[in-house]
Protein backbone atom coordinates (compact mmCIF):
# COMPACT_ATOMS: atom_id res chain seq x y z
CA UNK A 1 0.00 0.00 0.00
CA UNK A 2 1.28 3.58 -0.95
CA UNK A 3 1.71 6.19 1.95
CA UNK A 4 -1.60 8.41 1.87
CA UNK A 5 -2.75 11.20 3.03
CA UNK A 6 -5.43 11.59 6.25
CA UNK A 7 -6.32 14.01 8.40
CA UNK A 8 -5.34 13.62 12.26
CA UNK A 9 -6.22 14.86 15.32
CA UNK A 10 -3.61 15.29 17.87
CA UNK A 11 -3.52 16.71 21.19
CA UNK A 12 -0.46 19.14 22.61
CA UNK A 13 -0.56 21.02 25.66
CA UNK A 14 -4.16 19.92 26.56
CA UNK A 15 -5.55 21.00 23.34
CA UNK A 16 -6.19 18.95 20.55
CA UNK A 17 -6.22 20.37 16.70
CA UNK A 18 -6.17 18.31 13.35
CA UNK A 19 -4.32 18.61 10.06
CA UNK A 20 -2.60 16.84 7.18
CA UNK A 21 -0.48 13.90 7.18
CA UNK A 22 1.19 11.60 5.56
CA UNK A 23 0.66 8.32 6.99
CA UNK A 24 1.30 4.52 6.23
CA UNK A 25 -0.35 1.56 6.32
CA UNK A 26 1.73 0.43 9.24
CA UNK A 27 -0.17 3.29 11.38
CA UNK A 28 -3.77 2.14 10.54
CA UNK A 29 -5.60 0.33 13.35
CA UNK A 30 -6.38 -3.26 13.44
CA UNK A 31 -9.02 -4.86 11.53
CA UNK A 32 -10.06 -7.41 8.99
CA UNK A 33 -11.12 -4.86 6.48
CA UNK A 34 -9.01 -2.21 4.65
CA UNK A 35 -11.15 -0.18 2.31
CA UNK A 36 -9.66 2.33 0.22
CA UNK A 37 -12.13 5.20 1.39
CA UNK A 38 -14.16 6.68 -1.82
CA UNK A 39 -16.49 9.90 0.54
CA UNK A 40 -16.42 10.55 4.04
CA UNK A 41 -18.59 13.18 5.23
CA UNK A 42 -18.92 16.03 8.12
CA UNK A 43 -21.42 15.83 11.25
CA UNK A 44 -21.49 17.90 13.87
CA UNK A 45 -19.32 15.81 15.99
CA UNK A 46 -17.10 15.37 13.46
CA UNK A 47 -16.60 19.52 13.89
CA UNK A 48 -16.17 19.34 17.32
CA UNK A 49 -13.46 16.64 17.55
CA UNK A 50 -11.46 18.37 14.77
CA UNK A 51 -11.64 21.51 16.17
CA UNK A 52 -11.17 20.71 20.02
CA UNK A 53 -14.35 22.84 20.68
CA UNK A 54 -15.74 19.55 22.26
CA UNK A 55 -13.98 16.49 24.44
CA UNK A 56 -14.70 14.23 21.57
CA UNK A 57 -11.86 11.97 20.29
CA UNK A 58 -10.88 9.65 23.16
CA UNK A 59 -7.50 8.53 22.02
CA UNK A 60 -5.02 10.92 20.32
CA UNK A 61 -3.49 10.84 17.10
CA UNK A 62 -6.36 10.10 15.87
CA UNK A 63 -7.83 10.34 12.03
CA UNK A 64 -11.16 11.87 12.23
CA UNK A 65 -14.49 11.27 10.37
CA UNK A 66 -17.09 8.89 11.61
CA UNK A 67 -18.39 7.95 8.49
CA UNK A 68 -16.60 6.20 5.23
CA UNK A 69 -17.58 4.51 2.17
CA UNK A 70 -15.33 3.29 -0.58
CA UNK A 71 -13.92 -0.26 -2.09
CA UNK A 72 -12.79 -3.15 0.42
CA UNK A 73 -8.79 -3.40 -1.04
CA UNK A 74 -8.17 -6.58 1.41
CA UNK A 75 -10.50 -9.00 4.32
CA UNK A 76 -9.16 -11.67 6.24
CA UNK A 77 -13.31 -11.89 6.53
CA UNK A 78 -14.98 -13.89 4.11
CA UNK A 79 -18.02 -11.41 4.18
CA UNK A 80 -16.08 -9.40 2.04
CA UNK A 81 -13.94 -9.44 -0.54
CA UNK A 82 -11.87 -7.21 -2.50
CA UNK A 83 -13.56 -5.08 -5.00
CA UNK A 84 -17.15 -4.85 -2.74
CA UNK A 85 -18.58 -1.30 -2.17
CA UNK A 86 -18.75 -0.89 1.42
CA UNK A 87 -20.18 1.69 4.19
CA UNK A 88 -19.35 2.25 7.99
CA UNK A 89 -21.03 4.61 10.22
CA UNK A 90 -21.06 4.79 13.86
CA UNK A 91 -19.19 2.86 16.73
CA UNK A 92 -15.73 4.47 17.63
CA UNK A 93 -15.26 5.57 14.38
CA UNK A 94 -13.37 8.96 14.22
CA UNK A 95 -13.21 8.90 18.11
CA UNK A 96 -10.90 6.08 19.22
CA UNK A 97 -10.50 4.11 15.72
CA UNK A 98 -8.96 6.08 13.07
CA UNK A 99 -12.25 7.04 10.76
CA UNK A 100 -13.07 8.32 7.35
CA UNK A 101 -11.03 11.68 6.96
CA UNK A 102 -7.56 9.09 5.00
CA UNK A 103 -7.84 7.71 1.80
CA UNK A 104 -7.28 3.97 3.51
CA UNK A 105 -8.99 2.97 6.63
CA UNK A 106 -9.00 -0.53 8.64
CA UNK A 107 -11.84 -1.52 10.48
CA UNK A 108 -13.13 -4.46 12.24
CA UNK A 109 -15.55 -6.32 9.72
CA UNK A 110 -18.72 -6.28 12.19
CA UNK A 111 -18.14 -2.36 11.81
CA UNK A 112 -18.93 -2.50 8.07
CA UNK A 113 -21.98 -3.11 6.18
CA UNK A 114 -22.26 -4.03 2.04
CA UNK A 115 -23.26 -0.77 0.07
CA UNK A 116 -27.47 -0.55 0.31
CA UNK A 117 -29.07 -1.65 -2.50
CA UNK A 118 -30.23 1.16 -4.28
CA UNK A 119 -27.85 3.61 -3.16
CA UNK A 120 -24.26 4.97 -4.65
CA UNK A 121 -21.10 5.28 -2.47
CA UNK A 122 -21.44 9.19 -2.72
CA UNK A 123 -25.48 9.13 -1.97
CA UNK A 124 -24.42 6.78 1.36
CA UNK A 125 -22.39 9.73 2.67
CA UNK A 126 -25.04 12.14 1.80
CA UNK A 127 -27.37 10.16 4.21
CA UNK A 128 -24.61 8.84 6.52
CA UNK A 129 -24.70 9.08 10.49
CA UNK A 130 -26.92 11.89 10.17
CA UNK A 131 -29.72 10.14 7.78
CA UNK A 132 -28.92 6.86 10.42
CA UNK A 133 -29.92 8.43 13.26
CA UNK A 134 -33.13 10.18 11.55
CA UNK A 135 -33.82 7.36 10.18
CA UNK A 136 -33.33 5.21 13.39
CA UNK A 137 -35.49 7.99 15.39
CA UNK A 138 -38.47 7.97 13.14
CA UNK A 139 -38.30 3.95 13.67
CA UNK A 140 -38.55 4.10 17.04
CA UNK A 141 -40.87 6.97 17.38
CA UNK A 142 -43.49 4.22 15.12
CA UNK A 143 -42.38 1.27 17.31
CA UNK A 144 -43.91 3.92 19.99
CA UNK A 145 -47.07 4.29 18.37
CA UNK A 146 -46.12 7.79 16.53
CA UNK A 147 -48.58 7.30 12.91
CA UNK A 148 -49.12 10.55 10.36
CA UNK A 149 -52.80 10.30 11.79
CA UNK A 150 -51.76 11.06 15.24
CA UNK A 151 -50.81 14.70 14.36
CA UNK A 152 -48.27 16.94 13.59
CA UNK A 153 -44.57 16.32 14.03
CA UNK A 154 -42.06 18.88 15.08
CA UNK A 155 -38.35 19.21 14.07
CA UNK A 156 -35.80 21.05 15.95
CA UNK A 157 -32.25 22.03 14.45
CA UNK A 158 -34.33 21.38 11.42
CA UNK A 159 -31.40 22.86 9.02
CA UNK A 160 -28.92 21.13 10.24
CA UNK A 161 -27.96 17.38 8.97
CA UNK A 162 -30.32 15.55 11.47
CA UNK A 163 -32.67 18.01 11.01
CA UNK A 164 -33.01 18.42 7.13
CA UNK A 165 -32.85 14.70 6.91
CA UNK A 166 -35.73 13.77 9.65
CA UNK A 167 -38.00 16.96 7.81
CA UNK A 168 -37.85 14.87 4.24
CA UNK A 169 -38.41 11.56 6.07
CA UNK A 170 -41.33 12.32 7.75
CA UNK A 171 -42.79 14.45 5.02
CA UNK A 172 -42.52 11.67 2.98
CA UNK A 173 -44.02 9.17 5.22
CA UNK A 174 -46.75 11.30 5.06
CA UNK A 175 -46.62 13.21 8.57
CA UNK A 176 -47.26 16.84 8.97
CA UNK A 177 -44.50 18.49 9.34
CA UNK A 178 -43.18 21.58 11.16
CA UNK A 179 -39.69 22.93 11.19
CA UNK A 180 -38.08 24.67 14.34
CA UNK A 181 -35.15 27.25 13.21
CA UNK A 182 -33.35 30.14 13.97
CA UNK A 183 -32.41 30.84 10.47
CA UNK A 184 -35.16 33.03 8.76
CA UNK A 185 -33.15 32.94 5.73
CA UNK A 186 -33.93 29.15 5.64
CA UNK A 187 -37.70 29.21 5.65
CA UNK A 188 -37.98 28.53 1.79
CA UNK A 189 -35.60 25.69 1.73
CA UNK A 190 -37.07 23.84 4.69
CA UNK A 191 -40.14 23.85 2.80
CA UNK A 192 -38.74 22.29 -0.09
CA UNK A 193 -37.86 19.43 1.86
CA UNK A 194 -41.40 19.18 2.68
CA UNK A 195 -41.97 20.39 5.97
CA UNK A 196 -45.71 22.06 5.81
CA UNK A 197 -44.75 24.83 8.30
CA UNK A 198 -41.67 26.72 9.35
CA UNK A 199 -41.69 28.32 13.10
CA UNK A 200 -38.73 30.78 13.80
CA UNK A 201 -37.34 30.03 16.71
CA UNK A 202 -36.49 33.41 18.67
CA UNK A 203 -40.47 33.83 18.72
CA UNK A 204 -40.90 31.09 21.32
CA UNK A 205 -40.53 32.29 24.73
CA UNK A 206 -38.41 29.86 26.35
CA UNK A 207 -37.00 31.71 29.34
CA UNK A 208 -40.77 31.04 30.58
CA UNK A 209 -41.92 27.39 29.74
CA UNK A 210 -44.71 26.63 32.18
CA UNK A 211 -44.92 22.59 32.99
CA UNK A 212 -47.85 22.12 30.86
CA UNK A 213 -48.37 24.17 27.55
CA UNK A 214 -50.93 24.13 24.76
CA UNK A 215 -51.00 20.45 23.09
CA UNK A 216 -49.74 20.63 19.81
CA UNK A 217 -47.19 17.62 18.92
CA UNK A 218 -48.16 13.79 18.31
CA UNK A 219 -44.16 13.71 17.83
CA UNK A 220 -41.13 15.51 18.04
CA UNK A 221 -37.52 14.81 16.64
CA UNK A 222 -35.40 16.93 19.11
CA UNK A 223 -31.10 18.25 18.09
CA UNK A 224 -30.69 20.94 20.48
CA UNK A 225 -31.21 19.93 23.81
CA UNK A 226 -31.60 22.46 26.54
CA UNK A 227 -34.48 24.96 26.89
CA UNK A 228 -36.23 23.77 23.53
CA UNK A 229 -36.32 20.27 24.45
CA UNK A 230 -37.74 21.20 27.71
CA UNK A 231 -40.58 23.46 25.66
CA UNK A 232 -41.11 20.29 23.50
CA UNK A 233 -41.94 18.46 26.59
CA UNK A 234 -44.42 20.19 27.92
CA UNK A 235 -46.29 21.07 24.83
CA UNK A 236 -46.47 17.21 23.56
CA UNK A 237 -50.21 15.74 22.79
CA UNK A 238 -51.07 13.23 25.28
CA UNK A 239 -49.52 9.80 24.42
CA UNK A 240 -46.70 12.08 22.21
CA UNK A 241 -43.54 10.80 21.87
CA UNK A 242 -39.89 13.15 21.72
CA UNK A 243 -36.79 11.35 20.16
CA UNK A 244 -33.74 13.07 21.97
CA UNK A 245 -30.75 12.78 19.14
CA UNK A 246 -28.77 16.01 20.14
CA UNK A 247 -26.94 19.00 22.39
CA UNK A 248 -26.44 21.90 20.15
CA UNK A 249 -28.21 24.48 22.53
CA UNK A 250 -27.46 22.67 25.91
CA UNK A 251 -26.82 19.52 27.98
CA UNK A 252 -29.52 20.28 30.53
CA UNK A 253 -33.06 19.77 30.83
CA UNK A 254 -35.36 21.77 32.79
CA UNK A 255 -38.72 20.16 33.01
CA UNK A 256 -40.67 18.68 35.39
CA UNK A 257 -42.35 15.36 35.36
CA UNK A 258 -45.80 16.77 34.47
CA UNK A 259 -45.95 15.89 30.95
CA UNK A 260 -44.74 12.40 31.03
CA UNK A 261 -47.25 11.67 34.06
CA UNK A 262 -50.50 13.43 33.02
CA UNK A 263 -49.77 13.72 28.79
CA UNK A 264 -48.15 9.93 28.88
CA UNK A 265 -45.23 11.40 27.14
CA UNK A 266 -42.81 9.55 26.00
CA UNK A 267 -39.03 10.83 25.78
CA UNK A 268 -36.67 8.15 24.04
CA UNK A 269 -33.05 8.86 23.70
CA UNK A 270 -31.50 7.99 20.24
CA UNK A 271 -27.94 6.59 20.06
CA UNK A 272 -26.93 5.43 16.64
CA UNK A 273 -23.17 4.50 17.52
CA UNK A 274 -24.28 1.31 18.89
CA UNK A 275 -27.34 -0.29 17.04
CA UNK A 276 -27.54 -4.15 17.12
CA UNK A 277 -26.59 -5.82 13.91
CA UNK A 278 -29.74 -6.44 12.47
CA UNK A 279 -31.70 -3.04 12.90
CA UNK A 280 -28.37 -1.62 11.08
CA UNK A 281 -28.93 -3.53 8.45
CA UNK A 282 -32.96 -2.71 8.38
CA UNK A 283 -32.23 1.38 8.90
CA UNK A 284 -29.99 1.01 5.80
CA UNK A 285 -31.97 -1.41 3.66
CA UNK A 286 -34.84 1.26 3.96
CA UNK A 287 -32.47 4.45 3.46
CA UNK A 288 -31.47 2.73 -0.13
CA UNK A 289 -35.53 1.71 -1.00
CA UNK A 290 -38.81 2.94 1.03
CA UNK A 291 -37.31 5.19 3.64
CA UNK A 292 -34.38 7.00 0.42
CA UNK A 293 -34.49 10.67 1.11
CA UNK A 294 -36.23 12.39 -1.32
CA UNK A 295 -34.17 15.74 -1.84
CA UNK A 296 -30.75 14.21 -0.98
CA UNK A 297 -29.30 16.34 -3.79
CA UNK A 298 -31.16 19.92 -2.20
CA UNK A 299 -30.08 18.91 0.94
CA UNK A 300 -26.15 18.28 -0.02
CA UNK A 301 -23.03 20.03 -1.09
CA UNK A 302 -19.64 18.49 -1.91
CA UNK A 303 -16.10 19.53 -0.92
CA UNK A 304 -12.86 18.20 -1.92
CA UNK A 305 -10.93 16.54 0.46
CA UNK A 306 -7.83 19.50 0.80
CA UNK A 307 -11.00 21.36 1.59
CA UNK A 308 -11.99 19.99 5.00
CA UNK A 309 -10.72 21.65 7.38
CA UNK A 310 -11.97 25.33 6.32
CA UNK A 311 -15.41 23.22 6.25
CA UNK A 312 -15.15 22.56 10.24
CA UNK A 313 -15.80 26.35 11.72
CA UNK A 314 -19.89 26.21 9.65
CA UNK A 315 -20.92 23.45 11.88
CA UNK A 316 -19.51 24.91 15.12
CA UNK A 317 -20.82 28.31 14.77
CA UNK A 318 -24.52 26.75 14.12
CA UNK A 319 -24.02 28.16 10.31
CA UNK A 320 -24.27 24.93 8.36
CA UNK A 321 -27.00 23.36 6.34
CA UNK A 322 -27.77 20.49 5.48
CA UNK A 323 -25.11 17.42 4.38
CA UNK A 324 -21.46 17.96 3.39
CA UNK A 325 -19.54 14.81 1.74
CA UNK A 326 -16.42 15.24 1.22
CA UNK A 327 -14.76 13.70 -1.85
CA UNK A 328 -11.75 11.77 0.07
CA UNK A 329 -11.11 9.48 -3.78
CA UNK A 330 -13.78 9.67 -5.12
CA UNK A 331 -14.75 6.23 -7.61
Amino acid sequence: MRPFKAYLIEEAAGKSHGGFVTMDEARLDPGEVTIRVAFSSINYKDALAATGAGRIVRRFPCVGGIDLSGIVETSSDTRFKAGDPVVATGFVLGVAHHGGFAEFARLPADWVRPLPAGLTLREAMAIGTAGFTAALAIMRMEQNGLAPARGPVIVSGATGGVGSMAVDLLAKLGYRVTALTGKESEFDYLKRLGATEVMYRAALDLAHVRSLEKEQWAGAVDNLGGEVLAWMASSMRHGGTIASIGLAAGTTLNTTVMPFILRAVCLLGIDSGTVADALRDDIWRRLGSDLRPQHLREMTREIRFDELPDAFDAFVQGKARGRVVVEVAGV
